[in-house]
């Protein structure tokens, strides 16, 4: 059956209206984008100065709308699988400019990219636990991170991946310094996967190729195509705040999947740097009725801007620098038990601030989108930066303490073990 394309600019082939799309200055925070869709620019005018970046250690800014505030609004949902159009450049939704080639030479000079010889010693206590995968449960959300950004995420009796690299080495690094934390014999059949952008280390074809053709793949705008060429039948590209769904598995519901912002940029070769987009997933399992048993937190069984039965909700950051998203993204997204935040690859700061978190901005993201858990990614892994290895898992540590935050909701977790949420 052939799938009518959903064109997100209607009457207009999206090649030619991106002709019309200027290049640069790169987008500033509160500002309008030139290259959203109208729908988007409303967006962004009406929350302009409702966003704050002050949070509070019980879990974040307040997400109960008061007076004169607006409701979250649903995501857009689209149908699994539809073929779209898309610009030809997503350069308008960067919120920093790119490295130039000044920066580059400058990184390449002074050798900052690369730990210093000493701290590679901190290798050997790198945090490595495997464990097996916890079973697939009516009522709960479980998580075990394989390595890097890729976890093994059962949500609605679904298995997902999130930008799943089993392969020991990637392009332009140094082999990773721990396996996978699942050996991909061990893993459940897997029904989803999720990309946050085509960068190397998120997106690896020879772990793709191990997957059967028919798992579904949910990518950024942009992506379809070459999953597609790689013979995947059913790959669903969303824009921000769009959203398709899934059958549970465990229950009369639905597993959601939200594409949401991030301060990043994608770039596989020389000649497509942001043809196609980047951003994170919120994974909304179905609802899990009006009682209380088993809650997470304590907190009632509903949704905080509604009476709809609670569905829990993880946030998968991908990768991304700090900024305005975060707070936007929980307001959007309210009820989020559990943030995948990135906390490595940060060093030197004044090269990847824009792009990479820091361990202290990661826990204040996690305050941003009201997430009473964080389970910090994207270290220990692979090296990609210059800071210590140990140091991202103990910064983490240090500025979750000084935020006032409960210890036993940062999942610290070894690479190879799991947490469930609702025990």
């Amino acid at each position: 059956m052939t799938v009518e394309p959903d064109r997100t600019l209607p009457e207009q082939d999206m090649e030619t209206q991106a002709e019309t799309i200027p290049p640069g200055p790169p987008a500033v925070p509160g500002r309008t984008d030139p290259g959203r869709t109208d729908p988007e620019r409303r967006d962004r005018e009406a929350s302009d100065g409702e966003r704050t970046d002050v949070g509070h250690p019980g879990g974040g800014t307040s997400r109960e709308p008061g007076a004169g505030e607006r409701s979250p609004e649903p995501p857009l949902l689209r149908p699994v699988g539809a073929r779209r159009f898309w610009p030809r450049s997503f350069a308008a939704r960067l919120t920093a400019p790119l490295p130039d080639v000044r920066a580059l030479v400058r990184a390449a000079r002074e050798g900052a990219m690369r730990p210093e010889p000493q701290a590679l010693k901190g290798i050997a206590r790198l945090p490595y636990e495997p464990g097996p995968v916890p079973a697939a449960r009516p009522g709960t959300v479980s998580v075990t991170w394989a390595g890097h950004a890729s976890w093994v995420v059962r949500v609605g009796g679904l298995t997902v991946l999130t930008d799943p690299v089993w392969s020991r080495r990637i392009l332009g690094t140094p082999a990773r310094v721990t396996p996978p934390g699942v050996a991909w014999a061990d893993l459940p059949p897997v029904d989803a996967v999720v990309i946050s952008h085509n960068h190397y280390d998120h997106l690896d074809a020879p772990t793709l190729r191990r997957l059967p053709r028919r798992t579904h793949l949910f990518v950024p705008a942009g992506l379809g195509r070459w999953c597609r060429r790689r013979g995947f039948t059913s790959v669903t590209e969303l824009d921000w705040w769009e959203a398709a769904e899934l059958p549970a598995r465990d229950a009369s519901g639905r597993v959601r999947f939200e594409f949401v912002p991030a301060h990043h940029w994608s770039r596989r070769t020389l000649t497509d740097t942001c043809r196609s987009l980047w951003g994170g997933w919120v994974l909304t399992g179905p609802e899990r009725g009006h009682g209380d048993e088993g809650q997470p937190n304590g907190r009632r069984d509903t949704e905080r801007n509604g009476h709809q039965p609670r569905r829990q909700r993880v946030y998968f950051a991908g990768d991304t620098g700090y900024g305005h998203w975060f707070a936007e993204i929980g307001r959007r997204c309210p009820g989020i038990d559990l943030a995948l935040l990135p906390v490595g690859a940060y060093e030197p700061r004044w090269m990847l601030k824009p792009v990479h978190t820091s361990p202290e901005e990661a826990v204040r993201a996690c305050a941003d989108v009201g997430a009473r858990v964080m389970a910090p990614m994207h270290y220990a892994t692979f090296l990609l930066s210059a800071e210590p290895p140990l140091a991202p898992l103990e910064r983490v540590r240090a500025a979750w303490a000084s935020a006032g935050r409960a210890r036993g909701d940062l999942w610290d977790l070894p690479v190879g073990a799991s947490r469930v949420l609702g025990e």
